[in-house]
């Protein structure tokens, strides 16, 4: 897990290694980016991701430049972010952010098999939705054509967590200035049904327990 690309120097007692850090923040967001480069151009491209064992995956068009670049086996860098809180000091300068970071690096796998592709893209849809992959209809061969997924296996990593008040100079302890912390969490909100739902078909369980499972999950881990 941890290597000369991956090993945190700035403030490295933040750094985690151990695969149960860097799965509860992977499994915890929602989002990654994904950094590359192609002729000497780096681009970094946000998506959706799911995680399955030992390996994230991500998908998407053929047709896209990212998923076709990666393809051909070359370095990227994955990027998760949590933000957990603003760090409000008493100086400018030491004001920071509470959070949980993982980095990935290594080349990505095409996912060509059927029942391999079919589970990556059940890890995609539950790690969005949990409990959605059974109230959907599965992906048919046309759709499974259509869509590229890649696996990037989760053996070069590290997580970088900051938590905690501010942290001043001894000096300024005693400075008139507010100092504390702004927690900040991602919310769901109240579902919005399909003007085109068909009438009789209720809001199924995970739907409506969604909000409470992702706050719980969040304070656990």
């Amino acid at each position: 897990m941890k290597t000369t690309r991956t090993q945190v120097k700035r403030i490295p007692k933040r750094g985690h290694y151990d695969l149960k850090t860097v799965y509860s923040i992977l499994d915890a967001g929602l989002i990654c980016h994904v950094g590359f480069a192609v002729d000497d151009q780096p681009f970094v491209i946000p998506t959706a991701y799911g995680r399955m064992d030992n390996r994230l995956f991500i998908h998407g068009s053929p047709a896209s430049r990212m998923l076709r670049s990666l393809q051909q086996g070359i370095e990227i860098c994955v990027t998760v972010t949590l933000l957990d809180g603003l760090v409000l000091a008493r100086s400018a300068m030491h004001h920071s952010m509470n959070y949980r970071s993982v980095v990935l690096c290594g080349t990505a796998e095409l996912v060509s098999e059927r029942e391999e592709k079919m589970q990556a893209l059940y890890a995609l849809t539950e790690h969005v939705m949990p409990g959605r992959w059974a109230e959907t209809r599965e992906p048919n061969e046309q759709e499974l054509t259509a869509t590229t997924v890649l696996a990037l296996p989760i053996d070069e990593a590290s997580a970088k967590i900051r938590t905690g008040p501010p942290v001043d100079d001894a000096a300024d302890y005693g400075l008139p200035h507010w100092a504390g912390i702004i927690p900040l969490r991602m919310q769901a909100g109240e579902p919005i049904v399909d003007p085109k739902l068909a009438e009789g078909i209720v809001m199924p369980a995970h739907v409506k327990q969604y909000l409470r499972k992702r706050r719980e999950f969040l304070e656990v881990v």
